[in-house]
């Protein structure tokens, strides 16, 4: 059903690169047999791929990817943000990936010359009855060990960012920002530099033991598993692990796994300040979360180009990879309208969600809550921007996972095939450190 492929040819890949993330691949599939197949070219997937060909240079890798592209969806939507961990609570991995996560891709990103900026980033509280939250969540990072954090008041809020107003903020110097774009073509390089193989264009429709041999193939049963395409092409190995994102559940049931944690996408548009207007803002500038809503509510994003993005909200997209709010397909909105735990969601957050979608119609909402942080912005200054829409796992209960969820199959393609169902966001902050852990789990699922 899912998953994703075109097999690089190395001279023809660099001769036809479009820029990052945007690589064209010349074709050639024939019986292709590798040790380990990585289903997902999205930033995780691309991440895994290269620590596991790293660690195990004699084994043969490949990445199968449905789209053309790498990093189409999430990875390629993203704010561009590098988070320093000071949200999730003390101990837990979610945290412990961030921290480490943002350390390792600031040192990955000075070793291969990608550009970032450290711009900082200010969580700011414009009420006094967030200033008890405020400070409960720099012990948090504290707690977290996160580099810097520091808490200012209104003089010091003016001179970092001269437009903002608040009644204290938390200082988080640590905080970047990188175009994750590239540091996913970065990834897919050392991946190919190592041997790995990219097939792109290759949708998974089917993911089986093999019943015999591939004609023509002479490696008899040496690759038991095959991974069937929607254009009828087969790649064969012997294990499979999948990163697929927006569809990692629906993938995950093709080898009999449950059908829990459920994807349900949320759409994110951002609006974009207008570049006379981006002097407004010099780092990231934050809310308070409140812990009563399950997303962290709108901020301003510097970008790597120049620019600003304002937002995002965050409401149901209707269809999995529905960017724009126009955007339908009858079988993801159903799934996800039928599911019991969006429906508890709903319910558990409904002003909220009535909210959210109300500023998602009407720009002067969404504007009106950028203003309590910089009230010099009007509607004027703005332009409607770009959309994200992200994998949110659910439980049957409506909770939001946060956490990993690995599952194998059942029968015996189970001890073969390893889902990642869930990895901890911010997943391209922390992807070099989750890569980490998928690795581990690899090797001691199947041996290495």
């Amino acid at each position: 059903m899912y998953g994703l492929g075109g097999m690089w040819d190395r001279g023809l890949a660099r001769a036809l690169s479009l820029g990052p993330g945007t690589l064209r691949l010349h074709r050639s599939l024939g019986h292709s047999a590798y040790d380990v197949v990585i289903v997902g070219a999205g930033i995780v997937g691309l991440a895994s791929g290269r620590q596991l060909v790293l660690r195990h240079p004699s084994l043969k890798f490949a990445i199968l990817e449905k789209e053309k592209v790498i990093a189409s969806h999430q990875s390629g939507h993203n704010s561009g943000v590098i988070h320093s961990g000071i949200y999730y609570t003390p101990g837990s991995l979610k945290a412990r990936l961030c921290v480490r996560g943002a350390a390792l891709l600031y040192n990955y990103c000075d070793r291969k010359a990608i550009p970032f900026r450290q711009c900082g980033k200010l969580i700011v509280a414009v009420e006094n009855q967030e200033v008890p939250r405020l400070q409960a969540l720099y012990k948090r990072g504290l707690l977290n060990n996160v580099p810097g954090l520091r808490v200012i008041g209104p003089k010091e809020i003016k001179e970092k960012e001269p437009y903002c107003r608040g009644v204290m903020a938390l200082d988080s110097p640590y905080t970047g920002i990188v175009n994750y774009k590239q540091v996913s073509q970065a990834y897919t390089d050392d991946f190919r530099d190592s041997g790995g193989s990219l097939v792109t264009d290759f949708e998974v429709s089917n993911i089986e033991m093999v019943k015999e041999a591939p004609a023509g193939s002479g490696r008899g049963m040496d690759y038991p598993v095959v991974i069937r395409s929607t254009k009828g092409e087969d790649v064969y190995c012997k294990y499979v692990v999948t990163c697929a994102g927006l569809f990692s559940d629906r993938l995950s049931q093709v080898s009999g796994c449950s059908p829990e944690p459920r994807i349900v996408p949320f759409r994110g548009d951002y609006l974009v300040l207008k570049p006379e207007k981006c002097y407004l803002v010099n780092g990231n500038i934050y809310p308070v979360p409140n812990p009563r809503f399950p997303f962290l509510g709108v901020h301003f994003t510097p970008r790597m180009d120049g620019s600003v993005w304002l937002g995002p909200n965050a409401v149901l997209a209707f269809k999995r990879e529905g960017y724009r709010l126009c955007d339908f397909n009858a079988k993801d909105f159903t799934e996800a309208v039928t599911y019991s735990g969006l429906r508890k969601l709903v319910l558990k957050n409904f002003t909220f969600g009535m909210a959210e979608m109300y500023r998602a119609c009407f720009l002067s909402a969404q504007v009106k809550e950028l203003q309590k942080f910089v009230p010099e912005l009007s509607v004027h200054d703005i332009l409607r921007g770009p959309s994200g829409v992200r994998a949110q796992a659910l439980d049957k209960d409506g909770n939001l996972v946060d956490d990993f969820v690995f599952d194998g199959g059942s029968g015996e393609i189970a001890n073969r095939i390893l889902h990642v169902r869930n990895a901890p966001s911010p997943a391209a902050t922390s992807s070099l450190a989750i890569a980490e852990v998928i690795s581990a789990e690899v090797e001691e699922r199947f041996g290495f």
